[in-house]
């Protein structure tokens, strides 16, 4: 019966009871104990210091906030998550009892009162984030849509129980207990995080890990200044926290001028907080969607912002704490429900990515920033020209005008931003989206999407959809299934998945009918979710359908959904299945049957797709691939990047890596420094690093460029110029560049003397008699000197790549392209540019190589112009046969060999035992030839 309820309420399969119960009992033990001692370190410090220090306590908490949050995610990459947590539950257990024994002996004082106030606030962030980024460790990203939400109510719940606990307890047993009790609630944390650590995460391999913990990279700063959208939203959220702050500081000084005792404001705070949120819930659940869908985005940001300003009017007729209350009591109900439902619609036209990279820098930088600056306001207000109450009422009026008028401007950003998104998804018909939403809500507006949109409108918002599961939408997403686009009804479907979940829809066997892979494999999402709840639709029996496109997507599809969930495979035996499907020689091997292996996660099913990237057949390959990807085991990697040399598997491969998540990245960067695969494959390695676009891309990235093999690091540069191209925020080593332009100065210089060398002889060569000249060297030598051009040409793209990394990518590029112009005057405009932009060092040394670089040698004035020291020939076939490099070493060598002087002999001698077989038949022959006896 509770699984039932579970189930119907919740979404929760079998198999996922005891998980998901544990995590709701660690986040509620986590809440609790916020909701215990937040009230009670506020009452301690309000009673012992008064809240004309709460300005400064702002000020610490906004510079601790942003510094320990820039080393937390340093250490969060350096360290195990679980080793993290366990290091902050005991740190955190361990300042309670001291904070406890510290009340009961009296040593309290100013530093340790202003510590444990700001310790608090730490702790607030730093443990809700810790179990957001374990949730993520264990549930997939499916999973995780649909049962964060029980999971949350753990917090909502545990929100109330700490804080109604506290209110009733603190008279009765004092502050010092309430301290004791929030450090035994947290040592049952442990127990928890134990069970969860291995039920689940233990079973994740290294890739899987290091792919569910995702973090942000790049500068977000530069992401919300590009974006006008973002740039409201920051300022908005900005503009609330700094009331909310003003509003804190009122509520605390009333409260703690009206109550003295600590233990009676300790039972206050506490009260009033779960108060807070009990309401809050209320209001999500009863309020939100009807206020939200009926009035629209922007009357619902506004009802935050208006009721605050008239409390805050009203509290200035009548200066009561009963008022003070209510002004909170606005703040602490709606931003957690019908703000925060408005917040995240608003939100919604921009790319889920872009909303991923920047959500947390406005969450707790700009969070941050706005509660130091409330800080800075008190100060000069209140403890500068001690202007009172009045003038913080005052303050917060004239800052809650500034919110409303942010507001406002937000609200035509976000229709202008729909607008573009729609004209942006289809080129063929003007939307109508726009033109209604202005008059109707934004949920109507979608609405009307659904019902008259184009194919790529409707898609659009689907996608969109996803991103807030909002059952509102639940009957027009059932009508999409009549639609007559077969991606329509299949995106339809996964909507579905999160939206209808107390109900089964009727068209399953039509939808099944169609022959679509993908309408059929989201339909079996569906299904298998269902099959839990109703026992008339029996998935096993689509398991064993005589349809082969039906019985494989079926399996492809329980495989999938079932990771992780072992009573889910038990229950309609997915490894028997498997095994009986792939011996089964009458049914051959199809792409979903690999897939499916592949996302099983049996490694004794594995050989089945080592067979599949064996395959002749290309689709088969392709799909062994695909599979290769989903298993995201290391007994692949090898196989994959083998196949990177063959075009037309490259992009399957590049897709496949990808998937296995960031962990791979160590892995690339040492099988090229090693050699433990082919040069040809090394040269393809960089692209695959490159899709990952991150920040330990361009880390693995650089550590190759010290590559000795020259075309690894051409490929290296183009990846990382590709990157800052499509990632501009990514920050990049500047010293590390210029560095690394300085080395390619160096080998440039020295490929550019060894070609002039040879230009000198060539020429010199040509005023002889053409009869003295033996027409094999001098072809021999204009190889040469082709080969050494190209590296040359190849010499100079790195370094401009690398120049677009330190200096404007484009402005950069339009300079490299003037210098390879036919035309001089291009040339010369860009020599000029170069001189005006590069600075010390780097000018120095660049400008003469470019400026040698834009010559033409096949002019004799332009030889005669040669001025810097030119090696011998001798010297300068020492230096390039100290070149990693195969094909130029061969082309050296085989040059001394048609010269035939005997000069050569100890040189050529040394390549007679070179370890590349190549060379050493080359340096043997030249010898045959210098001595034919």
């Amino acid at each position: 019966m509770i699984y039932r309820l579970a189930n119907q309420f919740f979404d929760i399969r079998k198999g996922e009871y005891k998980i998901s119960l544990f995590m709701f009992c660690y986040i509620f033990l986590i809440i609790s104990v916020l909701l215990i001692i937040k009230p009670t370190i506020n009452a301690l410090f309000l009673s012992e210091l008064g809240a004309e220090k709460l300005s400064l306590a702002y000020i610490l908490v906004a510079l601790t906030a942003m510094t320990s949050s820039m080393f937390y995610t340093k250490i969060l990459t350096k360290f195990e998550l679980n080793r993290i947590i366990k290091t902050t539950l005991s740190t955190s257990i361990i300042i309670l009892i001291a904070l406890g024994f510290l009340l009961i002996f009296g040593l309290m004082n100013t530093y340790l009162l202003f510590f444990f106030y700001i310790w608090v606030s730490i702790y607030a962030v730093l443990s809700a984030s810790q179990f957001w980024v374990l949730a993520n460790l264990v549930y997939n990203v499916r999973d995780a849509k649909r049962l964060f939400g029980f999971i949350g109510s753990g917090a909502i719940l545990g929100g109330i129980f700490g804080g109604y606990l506290t209110s009733i307890f603190a008279p009765v047993f004092g502050n010092d207990a309430m301290i004791f009790i929030a450090a035994v609630l947290l040592m049952g944390c442990f127990p928890l995080l134990r069970y969860i650590w291995r039920l689940r995460v233990n079973k994740l391999d290294e890739f899987k890990q290091k792919k569910r913990i995702s973090l942000t990279d790049g500068h977000p700063y530069k992401l919300i200044k590009k974006s006008r959208h973002l740039t409201y939203m920051a300022l908005t959220v900005a503009v609330g926290v700094l009331v909310a702050k003003l509003v804190d500081y009122l509520f605390s000084d009333f409260a703690a001028k009206s109550i003295e005792d600590p233990e009676e404001l300790t039972s206050f705070f506490a009260f009033w907080f779960s108060t807070f949120n009990l309401l809050s819930l209320a209001v999500q659940l009863f309020l939100t969607h009807r206020i939200v869908g009926i009035w629209g985005v922007g009357f619902s940001l506004l009802l935050l912002p208006l009721g605050i300003l008239f409390g805050a009017v009203f509290f200035l007729f009548l200066p009561e704490l009963s008022a003070i209350v209510a002004i909170k009591a606005m703040d602490g109900i709606m931003k957690q429900s019908i703000n925060k439902s408005a917040s995240e619609l608003l939100a919604l036209p921009l790319p889920f990515d872009l909303k991923n990279r920047t959500k947390s820098f406005i969450d707790v930088v700009v969070d941050s920033i706005a509660t130091g600056f409330a800080g800075l306001l008190l100060v000069f207000f209140v403890n500068g020209l001690e202007l009172g109450t009045l003038s913080v009422t005052l303050l917060i009026i004239g800052l809650v005008l500034v919110w409303i008028f942010f507001i406002g401007v937000l609200r035509k950003e976000y229709y202008a931003t729909f607008k573009n998104n729609l004209e942006t998804s289809t080129a063929k018909e003007k939307n109508t989206f726009v033109s209604k939403a202005k008059k109707v809500s934004v949920v109507e507006g979608m609405k009307n999407i659904f019902l008259s949109g184009n194919e790529e409108q409707v898609l659009f918002m689907l996608n969109k959809l996803m991103e807030i599961n909002d059952r509102r939408f639940t009957s027009d997403v059932l009508r999409l299934l009549d639609h007559p686009s077969l991606k329509v009804k299949a995106a339809a479907m996964r909507n579905l998945y999160f939206l209808n979940t107390s109900s089964m829809v009727v068209q399953i066997n039509e939808l099944l009918g169609y022959g679509d892979e993908d309408l059929t494999l989201a339909t079996f999402e569906y299904l298998l979710l269902h099959s839990d709840q109703k026992e008339e639709y029996v998935f096993d029996q689509f398991l064993d359908s005589e349809n082969a496109l039906v019985r494989d997507t079926a399996l492809f599809c329980l495989a999938r959904e079932s990771a992780g969930n072992m009573t889910l495979r038990t229950n309609h035996n997915l490894e028997g299945r498997l095994e009986k499907r792939l011996s089964d020689n009458n049914n051959p091997i199809n792409p979903l049957v690999l897939k499916a292996v592949g996302a099983s996660g049996y490694p004794q099913l594995y050989p089945v797709i080592l067979d599949g990237l064996d395959n002749q057949d290309e689709v088969l390959k392709k799909a062994a691939i695909t599979a290769a990807g989903i298993s995201m085991h290391a007994m692949f990697i090898d196989k994959l990047l083998h196949l990177l040399p063959n075009k037309s598997y490259r992009p399957t491969v590049i897709e496949a890596m990808n998937n296995y998540g960031p962990g791979i990245l160590p892995v690339l960067v040492s099988q090229v420094s090693k050699r433990t695969i082919d040069l040809e494959t090394c040269r393809f390695v960089p692209l695959v690093i490159k899709s990952f676009k991150s920040k330990e891309a361009v880390h693995g990235l650089f550590q190759l460029f010290d590559d000795v093999d020259l075309s690894i690091r051409l490929e290296v540069v183009r990846a990382l110029s590709d990157i800052r191209r499509e990632r501009p925020t990514l920050r990049f080593n500047r010293f590390k560049v210029a560095s690394k332009i300085f080395e390619e100065c160096r080998l440039y210089h020295q490929t550019l003397s060894a070609m002039h060398t040879q230009i000198i002889i060539s020429y010199r060569n040509r005023k002889k008699s053409g009869a003295s000249i033996d027409v094999e060297e001098r072809d021999a030598r204009a190889s040469l000197l082709e080969l050494l051009e190209r590296r040359l040409d190849a010499g100079l793209e790195r370094i401009f790549k690398l120049l677009g990394l330190k200096y404007v990518q484009e402005d950069v590029q339009n300079a490299y392209l003037g210098l390879l112009s036919p035309k001089q005057e291009a040339r010369n405009k860009s020599i000029e540019f170069l001189d005006n932009l590069l600075t010390g060092n780097l000018k120095q040394k660049l400008l003469p190589i470019i400026e040698e670089a834009t010559m033409d040698f096949s002019s004799e004035e332009a030889i005669l112009k040669i001025k810097h020291n030119i090696p011998s020939e001798m010297e300068c076939f020492e230096q390039l046969l100290k070149v990693p490099d195969v094909n130029l070493k061969l082309a050296v060598l085989y040059l001394i060999g048609k010269q035939k002087e005997s000069k050569y002999e100890p040189l050529l001698k040394r390549f007679t035992s070179d370890e590349n077989q190549k060379i050493r038949d080359f340096a043997q022959n030249a010898l045959t030839e210098i001595n034919p006896s």
